[in-house]
């Protein structure tokens, strides 16, 4: 059948681009003995490839003497996919055609590892990492789909075979990285390429929060996973696609899960066409944009409190409904701020009208942010309380204590609203820098300063005296194991370095006047690109021996530079 006649089919097309991936490293094998025995389990490290071949020399020999064999391998950074087992062959007590072999994937050596169910809460929610398959002998298979770094493999039946190789399936979209940073500091350098590379991962047939789980869209984890994707890959089609996907899976007068997320589809909205200038696109939004404006509205009572379900920030904030209260005003007004602003463009002024009137009222009794740091930011980016108060008075006391991987962004945004760049570097150093200490190459669903206390690293066999992080922490729906170690949403460091410390930002929608604003604080240089829809702007600033900023940059034709 040709590819013409495929789409005449209908017949979706997978976007993605699929690689095979040498494990890096051999963690662990059980123990050689009577019952079970792992011979030359370097041999899969070779690079023996997946076309199954008589000739092995370098092959892994698991014999099964009553006892699994088991070897545990670091493909050295976190991937989607799965793993192709080739076997070059078997002898068995009685004929056998396939072996059975249980795969067990993680994100960190303790999950794979791990069973499932009990405290520490390993799942195959979403997904299965936890499976017993079949391999033919003088064959080779691929099997599962899900974020992993891990792979623990246990050969179940009794007998021996010749492993040949087990190489990861990475499965990812080909994309260039057009946006870049590199400054003095070598850790902030991995910590936007970290944030980089974890959206990436998360870009697979939609925009997902994580890829082992929720792999859903998610409208509140996209705004910062969207903000990432402007700074390093541009304009993509997988934004639209999965903002539409959610439209049209919620139709008016449902919300998006809960209304805060509907109040992120706007936000997004407002943002894309705010980076990219893509008039159809937004055109094509009017009608839901408006009725959902409308249905917002409809949620504030007369005195100016809101009535929704589930009022909801991010997960840690929950413990605080004070605050929430608080944080979900502040969302309001963010909405009605850009549906304002959108419906201008949108040439609907009656509608517009709507939304200044109830920012105004909605400015009139502001609930106490109750040392909420997620409200206060979002307070600040509002309007609705001193960027240098909230800072100092609740964001920046103890930080990054109390940060939170999506709410994070915001508290970023906020200090460098309120003049404090080298708070929030430090912040970044300390927080998703100590993500990376752990042994990280993505970022989490959450993290806690707290839990660097006496803990092991993500790539270890955790040793006595110290603490699985992976195992032992989280709370709500990310207990334990079932904590999700790729989440998009804990990004913002990369969309915040490129904005507010290369200092790029449009002022106009779609570049067409873009300010240059470096904010060094600590470094001695910054340099890096931007895609816009004119091409790359290039920025490098370094500091001179009198203490001042020296910049060059060079734009595209039809865009003009405000600088400072």
């Amino acid at each position: 059948m040709s590819l013409e006649e495929i789409r005449a089919r209908g017949l979706a097309i997978d976007p993605r681009t699929r690689a095979y991936l040498e494990p890096a490293r051999l963690i662990w094998t059980s123990g050689c003995g009577e019952t079970s025995e792992v011979v030359n389990p370097e041999g899969l490290l070779t690079g023996n490839g997946g076309q199954v071949t008589k000739e092995a020399p370098n092959a892994c020999l698991l014999r099964h003497k009553g006892e699994a064999p088991a070897v545990l391998l670091d493909f050295g950074t976190e991937l989607h996919g799965g793993i192709r087992i080739a076997i070059v062959e078997g002898r068995f007590p009685k004929p056998k055609r396939s072996v059975r072999i249980r795969i067990r994937f993680g994100e960190s050596a303790m999950e794979a590892m791990s069973e499932l169910g009990g405290q520490t809460n390993a799942t195959n929610d979403h997904v299965s990492r936890d499976s017993i398959v079949d391999v033919g002998l003088l064959g080779g298979a691929e099997f599962g789909t899900t974020g992993f770094r891990f792979v623990r493999l246990d050969l179940l039946d009794e007998g021996e075979i010749e492993l040949q190789s087990v190489q990861a399936v990475f499965v990812y979209r080909d994309m260039e990285y057009k946006g870049s940073f590199r400054c003095s500091d070598p850790l902030l350098n991995r910590i936007w390429e970290t944030g980089a590379y974890t959206v990436h991962l998360n870009m697979q047939d939609y925009l997902w929060d994580g890829i082992k789980r929720d792999r859903m869209v998610w409208t509140g984890d996209m705004h910062p996973e969207v903000a990432t994707i402007s700074a390093v890959f541009g304009e993509h089609e997988i934004v639209p696609n999965s903002m539409d996907f959610k439209r049209d899976r919620s139709p008016l007068p449902m919300f998006m899960d809960m209304p805060t997320y509907s109040i992120w589809w706007l936000l997004v909205q407002h943002d894309w066409y705010w980076q990219h200038g893509n008039e159809a696109y937004l055109l094509e939004q009017r009608d839901y944009i408006t009725g959902l404006l409308r249905e917002l509205i409809g949620k504030v009572e007369p005195d100016g409190t809101i009535n929704v379900y589930r009022p909801f920030l991010d997960w840690p904030a929950s413990s605080n409904p004070t605050g929430v209260t608080a944080g979900v005003h502040a969302l309001f007004v963010l909405g009605m701020q850009a549906g304002a602003r959108l419906c201008l463009l949108l040439g609907e002024e009656e509608t517009a009208v709507s939304c200044e009137v109830l920012e105004r009222r909605l400015r009139e009794n502001i609930p106490h942010h109750a040392d909420s740091k997620q409200a206060a930011a979002l307070q600040t980016l509002a309007g609705l309380m001193d960027p240098v108060e909230a800072n100092r008075d609740v964001i920046a006391p103890n930080a990054p204590s109390g940060y939170s991987t999506f709410y994070g962004y915001y508290m970023l945004r906020a200090r460098a609203e309120a003049g404090d760049i080298a708070g929030s570097l430090d912040s970044i150093r300390a927080y998703w820098g100590g993500m990376l200490e752990l042994g990280a190459t993505t970022f989490w669903e959450d993290f806690d300063v707290a839990w660097m206390e006496g803990a092991a690293r993500i790539d270890e066999l955790t040793p006595p005296g110290k603490i699985d992080v992976h195992g032992s922490y989280g709370g709500y729906c990310y207990k334990g194991y079932r904590h999700s170690l790729c989440h998009g949403w804990a990004s913002g460091p990369t969309a915040w370095l490129s904005e507010y410390v290369l200092g790029i930002r449009p002022v106009e929608p779609g570049f067409s006047t873009v300010r240059i604003r470096p904010n060094l604080a600590d470094l001695e240089w910054v340099e890096g690109t931007y895609p816009t829809p004119y091409g790359l702007i290039h920025v490098r600033h370094e500091r001179a021996a009198d203490g001042s900023i020296h910049t060059e940059y060079t734009v595209p034709a039809g865009i003009t530079v405000v600088k400072g």
